[in-house]
């Protein structure tokens, strides 16, 4: 196997291909270490789910967004990534990879939020205990997003053109009338976080707002502070005052010598070689050596 060449594909391939291979492997090294080593996925990962207490969170505030890149059944990482690549290619055709980064990872901690939100407020949660994965919250603020910004772009599903309001509207409100009784009412709260954002995002970028360009900016810093900055060399002073001054002593001589030289063969083409005195005579000759 080229590794170098599959290095390459992947450093050149889109944003979205990125985040597939990124879930795809996370998932298979946690379901390979998970069956070898006979451990609980759960136990593997705990550190990178989100939990829902809030005393958890403090220690470990980075699940807020590695809770999206984690899923333990292949089902749930099949549709998550599907629907991701149908409605992320629709957002790329509009805009770079960095705005599709931020609306997923934004899209992830807001669905995040509206999940702990709700367990810590509500009291239908009171004597529940979960945590939180899957990137379904995060493709949802990209699918919620893209159907705001272009709500009358379609989508071809089968036979049928259907716009992509229509797809957002009915797959939202599904999760509303699922929410009571799916069994997973954490996920179904992390759709409807990420779909707010999407949503305000997409309603905001049309006003001319860019909501998400604080994020974008810390992306840029975060991803510089790993970067090996490269020093410039110190260059070489050389002080050049001394061969200045003697270059400027030489021409100055040379100008000299040659204006001598001039007025002894003036002195020559009007009175002949042997008007010349004994000095002027050896002058000349010495000048015609150098």
């Amino acid at each position: 196997m080229d590794t170098q060449n599959l290095s390459y594909k992947f450093k050149t391939s889109s944003v979205i291909v990125k985040l597939i291979v990124i879930n795809l492997a996370i998932f298979l090294l946690v379901n390979l270490i998970s069956f070898f080593m006979q451990i609980a996925p759960e136990s593997l990962v705990a550190w990178f789910v989100l939990p829902d207490a809030f005393g958890e969170l403090i220690v470990q505030p980075w699940s807020f967004i590695s809770y999206a890149f984690i899923h333990f059944g292949f089902w749930h990482l099949l549709f998550n990534m599907l629907w991701l690549y149908w409605f992320g290619n629709f957002v790329l055709n509009l805009f770079d990879g960095k705005r599709f980064l931020t609306v997923y990872l934004l899209g992830a901690i807001f669905g995040g939020l509206l999940y702990v939100l709700s367990y810590n407020l509500f009291p239908v949660f009171e004597n529940s205990r979960s945590y939180l994965i899957g990137a379904s919250g995060a493709v949802t603020a990209i699918m919620v997003f893209i159907a705001t910004y272009t709500p009358n772009a379609q989508m071809r599903i089968f036979t049928w053109n259907i716009k992509l309001w229509h797809i957002a509207v009915f797959l939202v409100l599904l999760d509303l009338i699922r929410l009571p009784t799916s069994g997973n009412a954490g996920g179904m709260l992390a759709h409807l976080g990420g779909a707010i954002f999407g949503y305000v995002y997409g309603s905001q970028l049309l006003k001319g707002n860019d909501i998400g360009k604080w994020f974008e900016n810390f992306m840029d810093w975060f991803a510089n502070l790993f970067k090996t900055r490269k020093q410039k060399p110190f260059k070489k002073v050389h002080r050049t005052t001394t061969r200045k001054s003697s270059s400027r002593s030489s021409t100055t001589d040379k100008t000299a010598t040659q204006k001598k030289v001039d007025a002894i063969l003036d002195k020559i083409g009007k009175s002949g070689y042997d008007s010349l005195s004994k000095e002027e005579k050896d002058f000349l000759f010495k000048a015609g050596k150098e």
